[in-house]
């Protein structure tokens, strides 16, 4: 037998195949001891064994509480340009509030912003961060878990969306991504490059975006008041606003580890955003065939921004002797932001009528600590854990805002604007066990205690609220066979939402144009309390042999002191205002159904040959808020349904992918109150791409986002004792399309 090279070190899972060849050759040699021969040069090639972590579907089935794993490959599938496009297609989740197909408010079963939980890296993002700021190429999976857990945290009425970044490197990366998208005659570059390596004990990957955009919007609004006495009409206006703006970002980020020892790790994540925006408008005010005088006939505005977020975080791992897991981290991050803007509002025969110049500054900044023990028990049938958080946020502004008119310049201060300062403390602990009873069965219960501090000093008064809840939470999963394919999950929950920063703070801000009851101001309401959700889930899942999933799921939440913004009319520097202020109105319920399937083509059709994946999900939602009248007396922003369809076709012969989705929700109508009523128009967003592979480093990837758009009309009703006014505003829809260059170097 040949002498191994001591070049080339084997791992030590090669052993067993080696003792097997050997002793195929020596009872080959035994069969001719008389023929003996010099052996064959043998040249052994380097094997190289990687620990590959579970696949996102073996994640999802071994997980007590429900959640879905999206990792990278369904990440980058449509070379999408944010992280929010990417969430738009998975299950149970929609977007709102924004254009169809460019972004908005993420939501889980149709319940607006405030009931789902965003969390990056496991923590809240910092103020001022939104999931635009993230590109899909500096996120390493996507986590939703439909109900809250005590390690996760309870402000999660709908579900939680944990983005998790870029993290331990298992492969060296070094990727550079060329983007080039074209949207209503604009042109945006984006360059995203995404390095990875390991050196003995110290891994590192690091990532960075940069991006350069510009965005065109028209809106139009209509207004109309008509005299429920005789039907006459007393006021129709339309105001028309064309808006251009421009923006320009760099995003980094990355995450450098040490590896202390056995089962010691140190790691720290740093993130950056840098950003500044220009914005210019104008706007025409007609009155169409009625005596009302419009507040202006044209009016202008110029704008420009800055932004700029550093954030650090730190995390140490260490296993003690007593068998106890324990995990540190810490973290801070400072933001800053300005901006400046000059509206001017002019008559029909173009003489100016007001100036307004707004000008602000305010900066952020944010400690946070917490930890966590685990440990097993019951010859490792229970793990137990025990964690702590504890965060310090603190917002400082400074306001000035000037009126210039003809009676002279005078100071919005103490009216819309003003400075501030806005403290908010959280602290938090959690117990949680998770319990394997048997093969077939997993239960997790755990306790949650949560309390915030809000304090906030301005010289229209100073606002103070506390909250403090504690949360009892249980996961139940049931494979109906050992080693089987199907299960059973049942959750029984508490969750809240606590009252936004926004919320609390009294300072108003001015509607633009006239103030109607349609177009109020908006103002905040120190003495909110949190909403209080108790949850039931129910839901059966079968997973195919080639890792398809298909499952059936219902909810119901019953929610106590519901938060709903409510408009009257105010006393405001000596005149009577339109103001919107958020209220605590009442009980509500929701629930509804929710089917997923996602399978290779011939998991479902036996013999088929079509090498197509498909992914759907559809969402039927109903829900009621006592003390408001039906019908269409549902919560804020949800719709009746919601349905999702994609596809993947690898074509054969060519180094081709194809794929489409397409995402729809149905028109709605929502009543907010006895006097106030909104309508939601369909989004319909269909988005499309080709990948060709020219060789396994170099691909190039076209798609299109929004085909075949649909213009978004939206429509505010409110009804007084003697008139009816209709808000009505329209936004025309457009298509994107987009290239982009993939290289591995």
């Amino acid at each position: 037998m040949p002498t191994l090279p001591t070049r080339h070190p084997l791992p030590s899972s090669v052993p067993l195949s080696l003792l097997l060849l050997a002793s195929v050759a020596q009872a080959q040699t035994s069969e001719a001891p008389s023929t003996p021969a010099t052996p064959p040069a043998t040249t052994l090639e380097r094997v190289e064994i990687r620990r590959t972590a579970p696949s996102d579907t073996a994640q999802r089935q071994q997980s007590t509480a429900a959640k879905t794993v999206v990792g990278r490959e369904e990440i980058e599938r449509m070379g999408d340009a944010t992280v929010s496009e990417v969430l738009k297609r998975l299950p149970g989740v929609t977007l709102g509030g924004g254009r169809p197909g460019r972004g908005g408010d993420v939501r889980m079963r149709g319940l607006g912003s405030g009931y789902t939980q965003i969390l990056l890296n496991g923590e809240r993002m910092p103020y001022g961060m939104t999931l635009d700021a993230l590109t899909p190429d500096q996120v390493e999976r996507i986590e939703i878990t439909r109900g809250p857990t005590a390690e996760t945290g309870a402000q999660a009425v709908a579900g939680t969306i944990n983005i998790v970044l870029r993290e331990e490197v298992r492969r060296r990366l070094n990727n550079v991504h060329v983007r080039l998208s074209h949207d209503e005659g604009l042109w945006t570059p984006n360059l995203s490059w995404t390095r990875a390596d390991q050196l003995d004990s110290f891994s590192y990957n690091l990532s960075a975006n940069l991006h350069s955009g510009r965005d065109r919007d028209h809106t139009d609004l209509r207004t109309t008041e008509t005299l429920l006495a005789d039907g006459s009409t007393q006021r129709d206006e339309r105001r028309l606003t064309d808006e251009t703006s421009r923006r320009q970002a760099l995003h980094a980020g990355g995450r450098m580890q040490w590896r202390l020892g056995a089962g010691e790790t140190f790691a720290l994540m740093p993130f950056m955003i840098l950003s500044e925006s220009r914005s210019q408008s104008a706007q025409t005010l007609q009155s169409l065939g009625t005596t009302a005088v419009p507040d202006f006939a044209t009016a202008d505005r110029t704008g420009t921004g800055r932004f700029a977020l550093g954030r650090l975080n730190a995390q140490w791992q260490t296993r003690l002797d007593s068998g106890l897991r324990l995990e540190l981290k810490a973290g801070g991050s400072l933001s800053r932001s300005a901006g400046d803007g000059v509206r001017t509002e002019r008559d029909s025969s173009g003489t100016t009528l007001r100036r307004i110049d707004d000008d602000r500054t305010g900066e952020d900044r944010s400690l946070s600590t917490g930890g966590k023990l685990t440990r097993t028990a019951g010859d490792g049938t229970h793990l137990l854990s025990l964690g702590w958080e504890a965060e310090h946020n603190q917002r400082d502004e400074t306001r000035t805002t000037l009126e210039t008119s003809s009676t002279g310049v005078r100071s919005l201060n103490g009216e819309v604007g003003d400075n501030l300062t806005a403290r908010t403390r959280r602290t938090a602990l959690w117990a949680q066990d998770e319990w394997t009873v048997t093969p077939q069965w997993s239960l997790q219960g755990g306790l949650r205690w949560e309390a915030i501090d809000t304090v906030s000093d301005a010289a229209n008064g100073q606002v103070s609220n506390r909250s403090s809840v504690v949360t009892p939470l249980f996961h139940a999963a049931w494979k109906l066979a050992e080693g089987g394919k199907d299960q059973v999950r049942l959750s029984l929950t508490r969750s809240y939402r606590a009252p936004t920063l926004a919320n609390l703070i009294a300072r108003r801000s001015e509607s633009t144009g006239t103030n109607l009851e349609t177009n109020p101001d908006r103002a905040g309401n120190p003495q909110l309390r949190p909403e209080l959700a108790t949850g039931l889930d129910l839901a059966f899942e079968h997973y195919l042999a080639a890792g398809g999933v298909l499952s059936v799921g219902v909810f119901d939440r019953r929610i106590d002191q519901l938060i709903r913004s409510q408009t009257t009319l105010e006393t405001v520097g000596g005149q009577q205002r339109w103001v919107s202020r958020p209220q605590n109105i009442g009980d509500a319920v929701t629930r509804g159904v929710e089917l997923e399937a996602k399978f290779r083509m011939n998991e479902l059709v036996k013999d088929s040959t079509l090498p197509i994946d498909v992914r759907a999900n559809l969402g039927v939602f109903r829900s009621r808020v006592h003390g408001v009248a039906g019908p269409d007396n549902r919560l804020d922003k949800q719709p009746d349904w919601s349905a999702n369809l994609g596809g993947d076709w690898r074509v054969q012969g060519l180094p081709l992918t194809l794929g489409a989705s397409v995402n729809f929700t149905p028109a709605y109508a929502i009543q907010i109150s006895d006097r106030q009523s909104n309508t939601v128009d369909t989004r319909r967003v269909i988005d499309a791409y080709a990948l060709w592979t020219f060789t396994p480093e170099v691909q190039l990837r076209a798609s299109v986002s929004n085909l075949l758009p649909l213009d978004n009309v939206n429509g505010s009703t409110f009804t007084t004792a003697t008139a009816r006014q209709v808000a009505t505003t329209s936004h025309p829809g457009s298509t994107a399309w987009a290239l982009r260059l993939e290289m591995k170097l």
